[in-house]
């Protein structure tokens, strides 16, 4: 899907073949998958800064399917993602870090982080990457693996060409938004903070050979001085024989021109973003693991047993609401049910089985109902059940209604303040933990007792008002909120007396 592609040829052809590998940040994962690119390059582009989902390659043949099994090699595994190969320049052992702001030795360029890039044969032939975070390009099979592997030579003119597109871009974009307060600007932080995030993500090019002592400028001191004679920018002499950025000028007829590019910064900004909703998710799962999951349940009963049988559905099932939900959709769609003035009424008088599946005593004759109250009414003719799961215990699953557990404040013996929690023996929890606990949360007294005309119920009683305390130990046992009704019922009982 669109949304998992971190990177891709810019050139890619709708209908292309292309190869689909994992992302690695540093390294190049082995082809996973082979398909026909869904849309181009360009779509890809637009649809990621509009944050557009859909579908990016039309899959024909992956790892360890039906035709994977059918060769020698069927349980070879994955191999592991080999590092991008580096390629010195020349001098590069004698030039220290790179180029140099004022005399200085290093351009800080080390602060953006590094992504991949990959060999492209004139711009028809390469390998694609499409997985959890993805990227996509030309695939070709006559290419050797060495050769995919190895990123384009950059010339000196090709690095200053792409720097120069980088400057334009931070001038477009984050330089733009900057107040006239935020200059003079360091050289170094000018940089490293806007221009060097501003080179473009391609995956034929290592970001890494983007680097100003590999251009025909061979400082950033000359790259900036380079393009202050041009009036994008406008620098003036510091301290030490260092430079600093006076004003930029982002109305420049070069910067208006501009066309924009994916950059580095957003190749990191997406896979940042992927990791935080891989992060969220994995805590989430975490959390539901301990939690008591209950799911509520239908049966078909009574009116509604007809309505199924008309469906041909399991009359002895029991269904989610997503089910009972899918099925209704399905028989409108299937009986042409839906009104055609008006769309979120269906017409129930159409139908003999619906109708009589939903007939109330107060409207047997009922035409048409608004979706949402047909669900509605079709549940209430059916018969309630409930399932409950704790990891670590056998699910239980019984008929009726799950009640949510009540935690009511309530004056007893004359004016003492007392909360009540019933309700929770369906939920697994012991009357006796309960209490213990909550005597030593709210260093209150405690008691159990049965409930009064429900031997089977039992009530945990704790001095003092003490809803949030109760709330809190029954949520973190695992009981969903939604689960939990409370009441002080205290002040009420005072008004009265």
């Amino acid at each position: 899907m669109i949304p998992g592609v971190v990177q891709h040829s810019p050139w890619l052809a709708e209908g292309q073949l292309v190869t689909i590998t994992q992302y690695y940040r540093e390294h190049i994962g082995a082809p996973l998958a082979v398909g026909r690119a869904a849309v181009s390059g360009d779509a890809l582009r637009r649809a990621e800064e509009r944050d557009t989902k859909g579908k990016a390659v039309f899959v024909l043949h992956t790892w360890k399917d039906a035709m994977w099994s059918m060769g020698i090699n069927k349980d070879a595994d994955v191999p592991a993602p080999q590092p991008w190969p580096q390629e010195k320049a020349e001098g590069d052992e004698n030039e220290g870090e790179g180029g140099s702001v004022g005399g200085e030795g290093g351009e800080d360029e080390g602060n953006v982080e590094e992504v991949n890039a990959q060999k492209d044969e004139g711009k028809q032939e390469g390998e694609a990457r499409v997985g959890e975070e993805t990227q996509i390009a030309d695939a070709s099979p006559k290419q050797g693996a060495a050769e995919q592997n190895k990123p384009a030579a950059l010339t000196a003119e090709d690095v200053s060409a792409r720097l120069h597109a980088a400057l334009l871009q931070a001038l477009r974009t984050t330089l733009a938004s900057l107040p006239p307060s935020a200059f003079p600007m360091p050289a170094s932080t000018f940089w490293s903070v806007h221009v060097l995030p501003a080179r473009p993500a391609e995956i034929d090019v290592d970001p890494r050979q983007v680097d100003v002592k590999h251009s025909t400028h061979r400082s950033v001191k000359a790259f900036l001085k380079a393009h202050a004679k041009e009036g994008l920018l406008k620098l003036k002499d510091t301290k030490g024989g260092d430079i600093a950025v006076a004003a930029v000028f982002p109305d420049h007829e070069q910067v208006t021109t501009h066309t924009p590019h994916r950059t580095v910064q957003d190749i990191e900004a997406h896979a940042q973003k992927k990791e935080e909703h891989e992060r969220k998710a994995r805590e989430e799962e975490e959390k539901r693991k301990g939690e008591v999951q209950i799911t509520e349940l239908w049966k078909p009963f009574g009116t509604s047993l007809g309505w199924f049988q008309e469906m041909k559905h399991n009359t002895s099932t029991l269904y989610t609401l997503q089910d009972v939900k899918e099925a209704m959709k399905a028989y409108i769609a299937e009986k042409g049910l839906m009104n055609a003035q008006e769309q979120q009424y269906i017409d129930v008088g159409r139908d003999p089985a619906l109708r009589a599946a939903i007939a109330q005593k107060q409207s047997p004759d009922v035409e048409f109902l608004r979706r949402e109250e047909l669900l509605s009414r079709l549940l209430d003719h059916m018969q309630r059940w409930y399932e409950i799961r704790v990891e670590g215990k056998d699910a239980i699953r019984k008929k009726g209604q799950l009640k949510p557990i009540q935690v009511v404040v309530k004056i007893r013996q004359g004016r003492k303040a007392c909360t009540l929690l019933t309700g929770f023996e369906p939920y697994m929890l012991d009357a006796e933990e309960l209490a213990e606990e909550l005597r030593k949360i709210c260093a209150s007294s405690t008691s159990v007792s049965p409930v009064q005309g429900k031997a089977s119920e039992m009530e945990v009683m704790v001095q003092g008002k003490q809803i949030k305390a109760v709330s809190d130990l029954l949520i973190a046992k695992g009981v969903p909120k939604r689960w939990i009704e409370s009441a002080d019922l205290s002040a009420e009982k005072k008004k009265k007396k």
